[in-house]
């Protein structure tokens, strides 16, 4: 048997022009995730990623902190969806960052409405596939690490929605569930299945244990 270690990447920028860009806060988060793990001796033979700029950025702040990682593979179906255009589906016109809590209870109600609609296929968000494929995009990585790596340490550097999609899948968890592990996902949590050729089995779920000794650093966005 193996472990895969899905991994969601660090703070982005959230309410800034580009969201896919990692804070300094994200980066030392998953510096201190590689650093722990290095601490614990824990290596990698093969290593996924999304193509988004906040995955690479953040494998690299993990190479940093554990001393290096495998050359990555680099796998578009782990990228995430556009909530903004999850949301326009639903609510077309301009979207206003929030602002104070209360606009954010708003923001995150409609993002829920919005994602049932598109997993149901009762929207079709602006640019963005259909979820059958997000969620086939999902299920290849997992088939491939099966394949390839059953009995290795593997690590998958993602988003909340891939990450959470995984889990539905290994867990055959109804939309609702789905939705709300995503909502759940922090910031270079960790979360990780046991591998054989057959399945992946759900071992630990949205773990912080390098943040352990600094809560302050725990964030959702």
């Amino acid at each position: 048997m193996g472990t895969l270690h899905l991994v969601r990447h660090g703070q982005a920028s959230f309410g800034a022009a580009d969201y896919d860009q990692l804070s300094p806060l994200g980066a030392e988060q998953c510096c201190r995730l590689g650093a722990y793990w290095q601490a614990r001796g824990q290596r990698f033979d093969a290593v996924l990623r999304g193509s988004l700029k906040r995955h690479a950025q953040s494998l690299e702040a993990i190479a940093a902190g554990i001393g290096g990682l495998p050359e990555p593979l680099v796998w578009p179906g782990l990228n995430e969806y556009d909530s903004e255009a999850v949301v326009r589906a639903i609510q077309p016109g301009d979207i206003q960052h929030p602002r104070d809590a209360e606009e954010m209870k708003n923001h995150f109600r409609l993002l829920r409405t919005g994602l049932l609609a598109w997993m149901k296929g009762e929207s079709q968000p602006l640019g963005m596939p259909g979820f059958s494929e997000f969620s086939a995009g999902v299920a290849g990585a997992l088939a491939h690490v099966r394949e390839h790596h059953a009995g290795g340490q593997v690590l998958i550097v993602s988003s909340g929605g891939p990450i959470s999609v995984a889990v539905g899948q290994v867990l055959a968890a109804p939309l609702e569930s789905v939705i709300e592990l995503n909502l759940r996902i922090r910031n270079s949590a960790v979360s990780e299945f046991v591998v054989t050729p057959r399945k992946h089995s759900l071992l630990s779920f949205n773990s912080l244990a390098h943040l352990d000794d600094a809560p302050g650093l725990h964030t959702y966005a």
